[in-house]
């Protein structure tokens, strides 16, 4: 199955209400390129300097979403173009992300990223730390970023209404957040969850971001990463 093919299959199953975003790290450029041309505009890194290579030399109307974990020193190379950073996953990340965009005079837009998986390796906010950081008095003077919402990522596992309760968590936490913290802010909208293996549920609860790699462009080799 070509890429091409795969993206048609992917958006056929899909709301018009949920954005695919291609997981791209590690991929050849020539590979976006082939997405590229078969529509796909969104693209998913979680390496800043590999994203930053790739804007460099791919059609600019790309919209980058930043997915992985994100070092504070590696913010800088991202913030001149990124659209949206995922993976917000602490108040020190999203004060350097706001002092960064400051220089370059940008809003950027972030998701505040929470630990729903049973996983102790996976990052995120639990709900007592985002509560925190929202009524900080940092938080209300932090005006270069955009919270657009919530992303988490569901445990590793097989077991369907594990996956489907943690989904359902983020959901929960995003509806809480929207009432208590964001009720008149027309951009906390998205909820970025699902991955290849576990998409079509997330859909279900409430996806509007879904972050697929291997079933479009399939399985990564890590030797050939650039």
């Amino acid at each position: 199955m070509s890429i091409a093919t795969n993206i048609k299959t992917i958006q056929s199953q899909l709301p018009a209400s949920v954005q695919l975003i291609a997981v791209s790290k590690f991929k050849p450029e020539s590979d976006l390129m082939e997405a590229y041309e078969a529509g796909q505009r969104r693209f998913g890194e979680n390496h800043a300097q590999e994203m930053t290579a790739k804007h460099e030399h791919l059609p600019k109307e790309i919209e980058w979403h930043f997915i992985g974990h994100l070092q504070t020193n590696k913010i800088k190379y991202i913030i001149p173009f990124v659209h949206c950073i995922h993976s917000i996953d602490s108040a020190k990340l999203l004060a350097e992300v706001n002092k960064q965009a400051l220089k370059h005079q940008r809003k950027v837009n972030c998701l505040i990223q929470f630990h729903i998986a049973t996983e102790e390796s996976k990052f995120g906010f639990s709900w007592e730390e985002a509560v925190e950081m929202l009524q900080s008095p940092e938080f209300a003077t932090w005006e270069n970023v955009e919270i657009c919402g919530v992303m988490g990522i569901a445990t590793n596992t097989d077991d369907t209404s594990l996956i489907r309760k943690e989904f359902r968590q983020l959901k929960h936490f995003f509806d809480q957040l929207k009432t208590e913290y964001f009720p008149t802010n027309g951009h906390f909208k998205e909820i970025s969850m699902g991955m290849t293996g576990d998409y079509p549920i997330a859909v279900e609860e409430g996806s509007t971001m879904v972050r697929i790699g291997s079933a479009i462009f399939g399985a990564r080799n890590y030797g050939n990463a650039q």
